[in-house]
């Protein structure tokens, strides 16, 4: 590969970083055709990487692929208008030569979240739709966070893209009145980038930092939107307690730091901070809901920084709560590590048999982990050791699974070899 080609790549590959997204958002904002749109730019992408080697990566490469992914949608809409209006075929022809030369490109990323949260789309589908045409999801990466077979995730997703188109669906801030029922979606997909970027195989995973700091940014947006909506401060509360414990997670070596291993002066306080200014103010509105009880729970473990150790009855009440809300098999994995530090791990084992019987839960890393800490501090080396193997085989990381590894080989007794 030539240094022209490199370049090209690097280019593109930081364009659809910074802006698949908003540009995705701003096509079918025209169209109403998301399929459309993420065609179109996936042209103009593969024309970018047939052109900017030979004629140099334009100074404006956003601006250079929105006008070729205009082009490619004109043709498209030219090809089959004896099927469509003729008025949308002349209306992207319009906005074409309007913005040959528009370096601007208006962020309408959050109208399309709502617009894929609108309640023609199935409750089921909505977060999902917005992961994949707002922030460039792949199916197979959707179905894994919402525990979903990758095959009917990406069949859900065809059929909702068509509905948006057949239905109409405006690509708009809903009116307050409509504002709830599509809320939930919108904050659920920004909170699952957040866990996808925050997931940092090799740690320092640039595109997964960009998309940690893209959900953030996507969250500060909702709050500068939705400034009463104490949801939307309490998952921007959560996901900057979470962010500012980032550099902590690894130590010089780049080996995997628990939480509560981690050196609390390596979190940041000024984060932190700001964090708790955003939870106190949602909590002053009367509308407990999700975000703001996880949140409350990093808070809770923020406290460590202070008086030297988490607040364990608070995480437990506030589990208990965001169990009896959720009922999420996730919580009551959470919850059970929480019954342990307060109660003793025998009870915390116990704990765990509710959610053992999920079968979501069979391939789920975080319950063999949390299964195999217990059992091991339960003085059950055998049953520990086997449940480590099983978190080893499924964890991804490898600075977790080296962590695992560690854990298991200090059970006493012989263990099986490890992955």
């Amino acid at each position: 590969m030539g240094e022209g080609d490199a370049l090209a790549r690097d280019a593109a590959e930081n364009a659809a970083r910074r802006s698949y997204g908003k540009l995705i958002a701003f096509l079918a904002a025209r169209t109403r055709d998301v399929a459309g749109a993420e065609d179109a730019l996936s042209e103009a992408f593969a024309a970018a990487l047939a052109h900017w080697p030979k004629d140099g990566v334009p100074e404006n490469p956003d601006g250079w692929l929105l006008t070729v992914a205009r082009r490619k949608a004109s043709d498209i809409a030219r090809k089959s208008r004896r099927h469509q209006d003729a008025s949308d075929h002349l209306k992207l022809m319009a906005e074409e030569l309007a913005s040959a030369n528009d370096n601007g490109i208006p962020d309408e990323r959050l109208a399309l979240m709502f617009a894929c949260a609108h309640p023609a789309i199935d409750e089921a589908i909505r977060a999902p739709l917005i992961l994949q045409t707002v922030l460039g999801f792949d199916a197979a990466t959707i179905a894994s966070a919402f525990l979903i077979a990758p095959a009917s995730m990406g069949q859900r997703l065809v059929r909702a893209k068509t509905k948006i188109r057949h239905a109409g669906v405006p690509f708009r801030i809903p009116e307050r009145a409509d504002l709830r029922e599509r809320l939930d979606a919108v904050l659920e997909a920004i909170y699952a980038a957040y866990t996808e970027g925050w997931s940092d195989p090799v740690g320092t995973g640039l595109r997964r930092r960009n998309l940690a700091a893209e959900a953030i940014w996507l969250g500060r947006l909702a709050v500068s939107l939705l400034p009463d909506e104490p949801e939307a401060l309490g998952l921007l509360a959560l996901m900057l307690h979470t962010e500012a414990r980032r550099e902590a997670r690894r130590d010089a070596d780049g080996a995997f730091v628990p939480l509560d291993e981690q050196d609390t002066q390596r979190w940041n306080a000024a984060t932190i901070d700001e964090a708790e200014t955003l939870l106190h103010h949602a909590s002053r509105m009367n509308a407990i809901g999700r975000y703001q009880l996880e949140a409350a729970l990093q808070s809770a473990h923020a406290v460590r920084r202070i008086k030297g150790r988490a607040d364990w009855d608070a995480i437990l009440a506030l589990y208990d709560a965001l169990l009896a809300m959720t009922a999420s098999p996730v919580v009551a994995i959470n919850r059970a590590i929480a019954i342990a530090e307060t109660q003793g791990p025998e009870a915390g084992l116990a704990a765990l048999d509710g959610p053992a019987r999920d079968p979501r839960l069979s391939q789920y890393q975080p319950f063999w982990a949390a299964r195999a800490e217990l059992l091991a501090r339960t003085g059950q080396a055998q049953e520990a050791d086997t449940a480590y193997e099983r978190a080893i085989g499924l964890e991804t990381d490898p600075a977790i699974r080296a962590f695992l590894q560690r854990k298991r080989a200090a059970l006493p007794g012989p263990s099986s070899s490890s992955f």
